[in-house]
């Protein structure tokens, strides 16, 4: 996920180092926050995932001092996650003992 990205979603249409660096320490906290819930690191390049809209949703919460009520409000997406994940953790898991 690029910072121009994260700043279109979040509405921040100026430019300013100081502005650009306060987004990239909160993309930086919404990546460590979601992989810690995958139990993965979560690969966000492709925008148009699930995964990359959930990190959007949880910048948008950090960005505005929130982050606990994300994970209330997006706590059954923050379970499907890690599901998922581990569904095709073991799934290549079984795959390689065939």
């Amino acid at each position: 996920m690029t910072l121009d990205t994260v700043k279109n979603y979040l509405d921040i249409t100026w430019s300013d180092p100081d502005t650009d660096k306060k987004v990239q320490d909160i993309l930086s906290r919404a990546e460590s926050t979601l992989n810690s819930y995958a139990g993965e690191t979560v690969d966000f390049t492709d925008e148009t995932t699930a995964e990359a809209q959930l990190l959007l949703d949880c910048c948008r919460y950090i960005r505005n001092h929130n982050l606990a009520e994300f994970k209330v409000n997006y706590s059954s997406e923050l379970i499907m996650l890690r599901s998922g994940r581990q569904a095709a953790s073991y799934a290549a898991a079984e795959d390689t003992d065939i």
